[in-house]
């Protein structure tokens, strides 16, 4: 593309400021829901830069296009659009990409407590023209199960806690158990003997399976799980108040050597509390966390965490969509992308 698409051109475009086009697309600040669909379908339409990066994205492979008076639109239904510093931009931009070159035009529905509390779609939309759904950031069990019995073609990119709910649907998942386990088992083998998870374990199938390798972890080396140790408060809390968090630090019975966070932004809280206590990341404390967002290269000092490949997710998940699409009634798939271990400065 020869001429990017700017900010201000997509607010002149909708007669709104830049300021909230910035707020919308980065996920900041109060924006209605309404507004931030309205933002994100003109961003989208016009090629901003954030949906639009070929040159990470996989070759196209020789899927069917869209044929004439076929259902043309796939909607992306979600609770929190990623902003810039999330794993899941680049997984849209990839999934975006994919469609868009099959002539299927991508709707972004923002999912709203109304929608969840009374099980119902968003009143803007038209199921007849609706090929299929990809859920991102959407973990209500409820809603999510609600989804997967209105016979549309379907996708969850992670899911709720899949022991406790009913998800009858395609999912693609990073994989998490074997690298959060050789992540953590390596750095108990340098002598980090008490480990704290720090993050709602239950929030959604991702985390849930990183617990369950920071417990494997704890079993195969002989060391004691005490939750009391952990801070395992629900996602609701005020993780990135640093204040509370720094409490939340001081209050352990005991100070760990090693604080394993469920992705980059706990991580990066708890090292903003730690700095509150006065406390020193690597010389006293270690951290690592989930996800390499662009800031855990950036924070001093730098973090280690598991890279999650997205543009490869996001290619992963137009494939398995329009496969549903196209087989509607082939056995569901469970997919995991493969995800890779990063050692940097704050575990060392």
């Amino acid at each position: 593309m020869s001429n990017r698409v700017t900010l201000q051109e997509i607010a002149d475009s909708l007669g709104l400021s830049r300021n909230t086009v910035s707020r919308a697309l980065n996920n900041t600040g109060n924006v209605s829901a309404n507004t931030r669909n309205k933002i994100c379908q003109a961003a989208l339409a016009m090629g901003y830069k954030q949906f639009v990066s070929a040159d990470s994205i996989a070759p196209l492979s020789e899927s069917p296009s869209l044929t004439p008076g076929a259902k043309s639109e796939i909607a992306l239904f979600t609770q929190a659009f990623p902003g810039n510093s999330h794993s899941g931009t680049k997984m849209l931009e990839a999934f975006h990409h994919k469609i868009d070159a099959l002539g299927y035009k991508l709707s972004i529905n923002i999912i709203r407590d109304y929608e969840i509390s009374n099980l119902c779609f968003p009143a803007n939309i038209n199921l007849e023209n609706i090929a299929g759904i990809i859920c991102m950031e959407l973990f209500s069990i409820p809603y999510c199960e609600f989804l997967c019995k209105q016979g549309i073609p379907l996708l969850f990119v992670d899911t709720p806690i899949t022991q406790k709910s009913t998800i009858n649907a395609d999912v693609l998942l990073m994989e998490n158990l074997s690298s959060v386990y050789h992540m953590l088992d390596s750095l108990v083998e340098a002598g980090n003997k008490k480990i704290s998870f720090v993050g709602d374990r239950f929030h959604c199938q991702s985390f849930y399976e990183r617990w369950q390798a920071y417990v494997s972890v704890l079993a195969d080396r002989g060391l004691t799980l005490d939750t009391d140790c952990c801070i395992l408060a629900e996602d609701s809390a005020p993780y990135s108040d640093a204040n509370w968090l720094s409490e939340q630090i001081a209050a352990l019975p005991s100070m760990p050597d090693l604080f394993f966070c469920a992705n980059d932004f706990l991580a990066m809280s708890v090292l903003k509390a730690l700095r509150l206590l006065g406390k020193n990341v690597p010389e006293e404390i270690r951290i690592c966390g989930f996800d390499d967002a662009p800031e855990s290269t950036l924070t001093e000092p730098s973090l280690t965490t598991v890279k999650i490949h997205s543009s490869s997710m996001g290619y992963t998940a137009a494939e398995l969509l329009l496969s549903r699409i196209a087989n509607p009634h082939i056995p569901f798939k469970k997919t995991y992308i493969e995800t890779d271990i990063i050692y940097r400065d704050s575990s060392r």
